[in-house]
């Protein structure tokens, strides 16, 4: 089961506070032990969203949105991709990550859709394109 582990903004992290030495090594320590338990398949922390851009659609549309964004809770400061058994297991390791931020703070974990999700809608050949895609990837 692959998850999407987000970490949550905070006004420290909008305002583009920089994690302290002890923090980063504690984040570093931990995102080893992910990796050498053959959970961690990727992971970033993301700059402040003043620095980013959404694109909103509507049909045709395309109306880029310059940041920063309103309501940091709703925003992400970081991210790991995980590979794990079940729910259970992504908890489990969640729970013994250092705190993210200075303060008090958020991670949320949510399952991605695999193809299996969808049912009789995927075709044999999008599973191959698909296959295709994640090899690459993969693969560098």
């Amino acid at each position: 089961m692959r998850v999407m582990v987000l970490v949550k903004a905070t006004k420290d992290s909008e305002q583009g506070l920089m994690p302290s030495t002890e923090l980063l090594e504690a984040m570093g320590k931990f995102n080893e032990e992910l990796v050498h338990a053959g959970i961690m398949l990727a992971g970033e922390g993301l700059k402040p969203s003043a620095q980013g851009k959404r694109v909103a659609f509507d049909g045709a549309s395309r109306t880029v949105i310059d940041g920063p964004f309103a309501e940091t809770k709703e925003l992400v400061a970081g991210y790991w991709l995980w590979d794990v058994k079940d729910m259970a297991q992504a908890l489990e390791w969640v729970k013994r990550c250092p705190n993210p931020m200075p303060g008090p703070s958020e991670i949320e974990i949510r399952p991605l859709y695999e193809l299996a999700d969808f049912g009789d809608a995927v075709m044999p050949d999008m599973l191959e394109h698909h296959q295709r895609i994640r090899e690459k990837i993969a693969g560098g």
